[in-house]
């Protein structure tokens, strides 16, 4: 680390310590059975940072529209299911497992005060567990994961849901099945405010940081600026790479950048939006009927005020303005 280095990671240490003691302020999130009792964030010096390795050749990517889904299925009450299908296996087992993240700040991140995961995705979670169970208490087993985890966990049955800030994409949908949209995010850059780079093209040759597995790290690999992609396992990592000076950026949805704008004010947005970031519930492929009934659900959601009131508490305090996004099917 150089002299200058340590200077900025003196200035930061307090941020850093901030961001791993930031308090959640209580939400609709509630309830369930929580898993992996983590430390949100760590202050200690990550390493090795790892380069982004260039992207294999393969096919051609799949053609389709992404943010469309399947019809959502009639209403059932809670309990009461087809005999067989995949919401009466949820209902007899006994609990919901979900795939979520405990390490983005306002989406899926740990009350420093409870020990509970909670969050925008969180809510979202919480409201098709209780379309199932009609509660949430004692129902979800939110299984932290990463960004890499959440395709091959779907496919293997692993967890019955997937709500991670999830883009949905032609690829991912030749794999997994998506809900129709839940949230709209757009991919822009983070940067130390000192740092005169106006946007990505200012970044060639400067080590870029996302989530290995990630839409965003794609977009970072292919910018014609040849930024350096340095990829880690979580958000988090790349923030405190980037308050300790062994990154010059973060890049990723923009939402989740707002997020760590909020717990260090040293940080700032920068350019133009790199491309959109859909977000959708991963589900896997076989279950087409938990599709349809997660696409109920939402509709719910969006008609009964829960959306709305969810991202009042998490996401309207970081003063990014969003439209609730309306439903597309493919039929």
């Amino acid at each position: 680390m150089t002299t200058m280095d340590s200077r900025k990671w003196t200035k930061r240490a307090g941020a850093v310590l901030a961001a791993a003691l930031v308090l959640a302020v209580p939400a609709c999130s509630s309830g369930g059975e929580v898993v992996d009792l983590a430390v949100v964030t760590s202050v200690e010096r990550p390493e090795p940072v790892r380069k982004g390795t260039p992207p294999a050749p393969g096919k051609p990517a799949p053609q389709c529209d992404p943010k469309a889904s399947l019809r959502p299925s009639s209403s059932y009450s809670p309990g009461n299911f087809p005999a067989g299908s995949t919401m009466d296996q949820i209902y007899k087992r006994g609990h919901l497992i979900a795939g979520v993240d405990q390490n983005t700040y306002l989406f899926g991140f740990r009350d420093a005060r409870t020990g509970a995961i909670v969050g925008f995705d969180i809510d979202m979670v919480n409201a098709v567990a209780k379309a199932i169970f009609g509660t949430v208490e004692g129902k979800v087993v939110y299984r932290a994961i990463s960004s890499a985890d959440r395709v091959p966990l779907l496919k293997n049955r692993e967890v019955d849901i997937v709500v991670r800030t999830m883009t949905m994409n032609c690829d991912r949908w030749s794999e997994i099945n998506f809900s129709s949209e839940y949230y709209t995010a757009v991919q822009k850059v983070l940067v130390d405010r000192s740092n005169p780079a106006t946007g990505m093209e200012g970044l060639g040759g400067k080590p870029v940081c996302a989530n290995t597995g990630s839409t965003s790290l794609k977009r970072i690999k292919d910018h014609p600026s040849k930024p350096v992609a340095v990829e880690v396992d979580n958000w988090s990592d790349c923030l405190v790479l980037l308050q300790q000076g062994q990154v010059a950026a973060v890049s990723t949805d923009d939402v989740i950048l707002a997020g760590m704008v909020a717990q260090d004010p040293n940080l700032k947005m920068i350019g133009a939006q790199l491309g959109d970031e859909p977000y959708g519930i991963g589900i896997p492929q076989p279950a087409q009927d938990m599709t349809k009934f997660v696409n109920a659900v939402l509709d719910k959601v969006r008609s009964d005020g829960t959306w709305m009131a969810s991202y009042n508490s998490w996401l309207g305090r970081t003063g990014q303005t969003a439209q609730m996004p309306q439903p597309k099917y493919k039929d």
